[in-house]
């Protein structure tokens, strides 16, 4: 070591935080305090004094008390690694003496060294004396480190935060199911038209909402063009208000080749600040007009959507499948109802380490979204004038009331006794790599550690869930099956599920973070001590 910590007298005041690894399991995840046999402890013959006092935001305060003798076996230990680690001239390495170190290092290195090394030692020790499952890195604050005299620090430790169950089955509410009327099937049909639609050129007419134009403009103020009120050739549909608003209601009635002028104001709050409120003026030419053209609902158009008889075959499929979806809709939306009934019914004192990391999730998820629209986070927060702290606070009530759930959600999940077996979180990251084989960080992120204990309490939650709804379902059987899409016959069933889990756990994985709901289950119970109650 040949650089000791600079701390000099001002030991008794200094502050180290904890590496996180001390919460961590190979296994599980977020786990308890290491064991006894994980790592002895090299001083075990003194007692060490420990007073525990609770505090805010799921927090506790050790003070730890180590007598003198257990320092000055730390100095003595201390020595012996400078001396290895620092180069001194005159000695051999490991056998400078303790008085020549202190000159070449400082005067305080000694005891800094002793002191850094004996904190973290019986740091550990009172994790698994007072049987604490740390969250996070501790903040330790040295208050007494004199030789002669008792090591004194004080240890304040984030811990999985007390979840307070309440009813969570005692529910007076059902699934609602939409009814799938001739009305829901008529809309398809034309939906179904729609998308088979083709643009014809349109003749005899002016131009009308809904049409396909392509236009040119110049835009000017004073008679000055001003930057971005160019194009040369721009698509639109008009009625759609995709411009300045206002602005396609001046083309309607215009015929391919014709032309238009006119003034008009950018709203107040349009994002080019220099032209917000500002009157503009724009020449407007309509170079292609187009109109859609919906196929006729016949047997030829029917022929093309599949193998059906005719138009009352093909509008008995869609209503099945109307149908299926319904259910699909009714069970996904029973299950929110149940998730927040059993939330409202909880109390849960959050900590805010937990709601920063949820947070930092969001803030990359929205990032992955906007980039797949081809937005940059840059472009679009200057737009929006916004930063990234504005993000963060407009993310926090959803970061809470979702760390809020998966903690609740966990709890139900240890009271019901539900638990994943390896099996089944193995066959989860099978799946997963099969699925997104083109997403190395993914596909790192489902094989790692941290990675296996978010899929293991997602399926944990999952269960929990499913199987609330299926108790209900045994209860009143008149209500009838309630299946998932993905568990009904056809081929009707997509992937939005799917696609919002992987882009949660994409998340997760950019940031490293720990599902919040892990933090409470899955460890093994031999590497956990009993909470003290």
């Amino acid at each position: 070591m040949a650089d000791a910590p600079a701390l000099g007298a001002g030991a008794a005041k200094a502050a180290w935080r904890f590496d996180p690894s001390l919460a961590y399991n190979d296994r599980a995840g977020w786990r308890g305090p290491p064991r006894p046999s994980d790592r002895p402890p090299p001083y075990t013959g003194s007692a060490m004094q420990i007073t525990r006092t609770p505090g805010p935001d799921s927090t506790i305060q050790l003070e730890i008390e180590l007598p003198p003798e257990r320092l000055s076996r730390a100095i003595d230990d201390a020595v012996r690694r400078l001396a290895r680690g620092t180069r001194v001239p005159g000695f051999r390495p490991g056998k400078a003496p303790r008085a020549v170190l202190e000159r070449h290092l400082g005067p305080g290195a000694v005891l800094d060294e002793a002191v850094e090394h004996l904190v973290q030692d019986s740091y550990r020790e009172a994790l698994v004396q007072e049987e604490i499952l740390p969250l996070t890195n501790a903040d330790v604050d040295v208050v007494q480190a004199e030789e002669g005299k008792p090591l004194i620090f004080k240890a304040t430790v984030q811990v999985p935060p007390d979840v307070h169950l309440g009813d969570y089955k005692g529910f007076n509410f059902g699934p609602e199911i939409d009814t799938i009327d001739d009305a829901r099937v008529d809309k398809v049909l034309e939906e179904l038209r729609d998308q088979n639609a083709t643009l014809a050129a349109v003749e005899g007419r002016g131009a009308q909402d809904g049409d396909y134009a392509v236009i040119s403009f110049v835009g000017s103020r004073d008679g000055e063009p001003f930057e971005g009120g160019t194009s040369e050739r721009m698509p639109i549909i008009l009625g759609q208000e995709r411009l300045i608003p206002g602005f396609e209601a001046n083309l309607l009635g215009l015929e391919v080749g014709g032309s238009t002028e006119f003034d008009i104001t950018f709203p107040d709050d349009y994002p080019e600040t220099e032209l917000a409120g500002q009157v503009a003026h724009f020449a407007v030419d309509l170079r292609e007009l187009r109109e859609k053209v919906m196929p006729e609902l016949d047997q030829d158009f029917i022929g093309t959507l599949g193998d059906f008889a005719d138009l009352d075959a093909l509008r008995a499929d869609v209503k099945e499948r109307l149908e299926r979806n319904a259910l699909d809709r009714a069970r996904h939306g029973f299950a929110d109802q149940i998730i927040d009934y059993a939330v409202a019914n909880s109390t849960v004192d959050l900590p805010p380490i937990l709601v920063d990391q949820e947070v930092e999730v969001m803030h990359d998820e929205f990032r992955a979204s906007i980039a797949r629209q081809g937005i940059t986070e840059e472009a679009y927060l200057k737009a929006l004038d916004k930063s990234d702290s504005d993000l963060h606070a407009e993310f926090r009530p959803g970061a809470e009331k979702r760390v809020r759930t998966l903690l609740v959600l966990s709890k139900i999940a240890d009271a019901e006794g539900i638990t994943v077996p390896d099996a089944e979180v193995d066959a989860e990251v099978a799946r997963g790599r099969e699925r997104y084989p083109d997403d190395a960080r993914l596909q790192e992120y489902f094989s790692s550690d941290r990675g296996r204990s978010y899929i293991r309490s997602t399926l944990r939650r999952s269960r929990v869930v499913e199987g609330l709804i299926d108790e209900w379902l045994a209860a009143h059987p008149e209500q009838g099956p309630l299946p998932h899409l993905e568990d009904m016959p056809g081929d009707a069933h997509d992937h939005d599920g799917h696609d919002h889990d992987a882009a949660n756990a994409t998340a997760n994985a950019a940031i490293d973070a720990t599902d919040p709901g892990s933090i409470l289950q899955d460890v093994p119970a031999e590497d956990v001590p009993t909470p003290a109650g």
